[in-house]
């Protein structure tokens, strides 16, 4: 029987751990996903978020960042009363102007891949927790992204929420050491 990390609780959860969590992503809109979806989760659990997924998906196109960051009020008024995503205005709104706002770094960096690689040194940061107890909710590189992004006119990026962005997104790999995912995650980084 497969060990796994101990929050994976349901189907989704499952889904989402083996396949997603700590592998590490190159992809500007799957970053812009995560950045949306992480501040969409601030107050709420992630398998909230990941029930509404496929809803984000088409309400920010995407997460074409060029298509989003042209939405205008009318756009938010729609999306308030769309029932598949968190209808909560600052929500909405942080998630446009973040678009606006990751496209000044790809303009700067080339890529916001580029961007956010380089908080880490290019390579996954990989841990050896084992219990979930041990995980940090924040550390210092989370802080780093948290405060850089926030100069740079991004919302709802508190370190938390980085830090959970950065597991996501593979910048960390926090599988426990006793889950089957965490040696399998660190061979998918791509040099």
């Amino acid at each position: 029987m497969l060990y796994r990390c101990p929050w994976a609780t349901n189907d989704r959860l499952i889904r989402y751990h083996d396949e997603e969590w700590g592998v590490p992503v190159h992809d500007d809109h799957r970053h812009l996903e995560f950045l949306v979806l992480g501040g969409a989760q601030a107050g709420l659990s992630w398998d909230t978020i990941l029930k509404r997924r496929e809803a984000y998906r088409v309400a920010f196109v995407h997460f074409d960042a060029a298509t989003v960051a042209q939405y205008g009020q009318q756009k938010v008024e729609q999306l308030l009363a769309d029932s598949g995503i968190i209808r909560n205005r600052r929500k909405i709104t942080s998630a446009i102007q973040n678009a606006r706002a990751f496209l000044a770094i790809q303009a700067e960096f080339g890529s916001f891949d580029t961007y956010i690689w380089q908080f880490v040194g290019d390579r996954p940061r990989t841990n050896s927790w084992r219990s979930l107890q041990e995980i940090p909710a924040r550390t210092h590189q989370s802080d780093a992204i948290s405060q850089d992004l926030q100069r740079r006119g991004f919302t709802f990026v508190g370190s938390t929420i980085c830090y959970a962005f950065m597991q996501a997104t593979g910048l960390v790999n926090d599988h426990l050491v006793r889950c089957f995912r965490h040696a399998a995650t660190v061979h998918h980084y791509r040099p």
